[in-house]
């Protein structure tokens, strides 16, 4: 899972900077890949932490 959210990290943030781009011009793509990065680091951390957890050993 950690894998797919490092990936996502590079792929949500330019999606959404061509999105805005295409959408609503220069101040859309940085609010585009704003969003995409905050998205895909909340993907990243959730796989992080149920990864964590998996391997935790109580």
């Amino acid at each position: 899972m950690p894998v797919i959210g490092c990936l996502l990290l590079i792929v949500l943030p330019l999606l959404g900077l061509a999105a805005g781009g295409c959408l609503w011009g220069a101040q859309g793509a940085e609010w585009g890949a704003g969003i995409g990065f905050a998205v895909a680091l909340m993907v990243f951390i959730g796989g992080a932490y149920a990864l964590f957890e998996a391997t935790r050993s109580d």
